[in-house]
């Protein structure tokens, strides 16, 4: 073999073994004589000396090597010398002395510096992904994605669960993103799909007997990508038969702490993880995944101004929405601009403007002359004090008011939120402020369908409380759907199943989708549910988005290998391409444009 050990395993207890190491060169630093190399493999990076006096061919090897070189080393480990031990290295009490070197192989200068953690340009990272991929920052998070999923798989393996593979090419049934289509050769004018998930096959699973299924399973969604989607991803698929929705929730706790505890312990968490309804989060928070490490909580204030007469607000009200408010701590000393620079993030969400109250005094003594307002002709210091009491605001802080129904106001003051938050360094690096939030609507109305849409999948169970109405009341219906939320990301979504073909159908005709085109569609599952579906529920935990957050990454591409742009292309490999006019025919398909 090119080496007998990793560099980056060797530790003072190695002293005086003789190793063959071989890997890139992270660093040369030529003394005039003596050259120092810190050489870089899997394992991490460990120095190498060489000494002309020691072995002159060893050393002229060395001379010539670069950064990035493929270097092989023969030598003796050796103690550093007091005073040179490297703290910041897990090698660095110890040194390889080289009697043998050898260039495997020469490297060209690369685009970009491979031993620094330095801002480059997105494109050209994507583009030389194998060289991004030895940085030492992402190199780490693709270790650490193989321990999380390892850690997955042992932890579920001993509860109980089966890995289960299940196919990447299947039927077509449409339900919110657009599928990736692959046509058949073999069937004409025909096509599968590339899965958005494993749902339908899980569920049949079920029906199968196999009761604790899982899988680390490859997804596909053709959407609009942002910092947390891809158009292939990675979840934990998971499935299980006789439970409620209690059980899923506390297995999915265990994992989870576990998984912070295991990766993690520098952070800190609340256990047991809080467990808020939907309804509550947007009440409290504007969103369903609300990042709980601060506090800028909502509250409704639409009663202090139902006598007021300034006509943003009445008209507001008349329109049957609400006036809602937050209070930043500490920004009431913002200037000018940077509270246009809310207003316009507030415009930007759909709001028609944005009010603001600055306490530059303690609420229970303001006056009249103190209050900083956009809309300070309207504001006295009853209604300030009212605000004040309901936010939780004090001297010095800035409070933040938004007219209009809720589904306008809603995502307005959760973005601003979010982004007061980022301003004022609010959200702790070092939390992990796990939740779950359940209860979401079983349906919302598609205005431009004129229909009923599910809002989590078609086979989510309704609450058994809210059966009744179905058929009278659809919008009010709360489902049995779960999700799990860290620090204001959903890294797990999941619901109890229906597992009876008549409530199935109900659902069916409830979503517009006739019995004609349900059988086409969803035949095989109707079929199924006639021979003795179990309860059953699940979740699918999305492995890029908890590796991200236990790597403390804010775009799950430092996650991936080899991930996408923004655009859904690939640098690197130059795809999507066309491709040869005969395997289109040979696909029976033509491209016109």
């Amino acid at each position: 073999m090119h080496k007998t050990r990793n560099g980056g395993d060797l530790r003072a207890a190695d002293a005086g073994a003789e190793v063959t190491l071989a890997g890139w060169v992270h660093r040369r630093r030529d003394h005039g004589g003596l050259i120092f190399i810190d050489l870089r493999d899997n394992s991490g990076i460990v120095q190498v000396v060489f000494d002309p006096q020691e072995d002159p061919g060893a050393h002229a090897a060395a001379a010539d090597a670069r950064g990035e070189y493929v270097l092989q080393v023969r030598g003796v480990v050796r103690q550093r010398l007091a005073g040179t031990v490297n703290p910041r290295l897990a090698t660095g009490e110890i040194e390889v002395r080289a009697t043998e070197a050898a260039i495997l192989n020469p490297a060209k200068t690369p685009p970009f510096y491979i031993n620094e953690d330095s801002d480059i340009d997105e494109l050209l990272r994507l583009r030389y992904r194998y060289l991004d991929l030895r940085r030492e920052r992402l190199h780490q998070n693709i270790i650490l994605r193989h321990q999380a999923v390892l850690f997955i798989r042992n932890f579920l393996t001993e509860r109980g669960f089966i890995e289960i593979e299940t196919p990447i090419l299947i039927k077509s049934t449409p339900e919110g993103a657009r599928d990736y289509l692959v046509p058949s050769r073999v069937h004409p004018g025909s096509f599968y799909a590339l899965p958005q998930s494993p749902q339908q096959l899980k569920q049949l699973l079920m029906v199968a007997g196999f009761e604790r299924y899982f899988q680390i399973a490859r997804c596909f969604r053709d959407e609009d990508l942002r910092a947390d989607r891809q158009p292939e991803f990675t979840q934990l698929d998971l499935e299980m038969s006789f439970v409620e929705q209690s059980d899923i929730l506390d297995l999915m706790e265990e994992l989870f702490s576990s998984l912070t505890r295991r990766f993690r312990p520098d952070v800190s968490m609340v256990e047991p993880f809080p467990r808020i309804t939907y309804a509550e989060s947007m009440e409290r928070f504007g969103s369903d995944k609300p990042d709980l490490r601060y506090g800028m909580e909502l509250a409704d204030v639409t009663d202090l101004f139902r006598a007021s007469e300034f006509g943003v607000f009445r008209s507001a009200i008349e329109d049957g929405g609400r006036i809602r408010a937050l209070a930043a701590p500490g920004a009431g000393e913002f200037t000018r601009r940077q509270i246009d620079e809310l207003t316009e993030i507030a415009k930007s969400r759909g709001a028609k403007g944005l009010v603001w109250v600055a306490l530059a005094a303690a609420p229970a003594a303001i006056t009249q002359e103190q209050i900083r307002s956009s809309a300070a002709r309207f504001m006295t210091p009853e209604i300030v004090r009212g605000l004040a009491g309901r936010t939780g605001a004090g001297a010095g802080d800035l409070l933040l008011l938004v007219a209009d129904r809720d589904a306008v106001s809603n995502p307005v003051l959760d973005t601003l939120r979010r982004d007061l938050a980022r301003r004022l360094n609010l959200a702790d690096p070092n939390r992990f402020a796990w939740l779950f939030v359940t209860d979401f609507p079983l349906f919302e109305w598609d205005a431009a369908d004129n229909r009923w849409s599910a809002v989590h999948h078609l086979f989510t169970a309704p609450k058994a409380e809210d059966v009744a109405l179905l058929e009278t009341e659809p919008g009010q219906v709360r489902s049995q759907a779960y999700d799990l939320v860290c620090n204001g990301w959903e890294l797990a979504s999941g619901s109890i199943r229906i597992h009876s073909r008549a409530v199935q159908e109900q659902i069916f005709r409830l979503l517009s989708i006739a019995e004609e085109e349900a059988r086409e569609r969803f035949g095989h599952m109707l079929e199924a549910f006639e021979y003795g579906a179990p309860p059953h529920g699940g979740i699918a935990p999305g492995i890029d988005r908890v590796v991200a957050i236990l790597a403390g990454e804010t775009d799950i591409r430092e996650a991936i290998a080899f991930p996408k742009t923004k655009a859904a292309a690939d640098p690197m490999f130059g795809a999507p391409s066309p491709v040869d006019a005969r395997q289109l025919r040979d696909l029976s398909i033509r491209v016109d444009g």
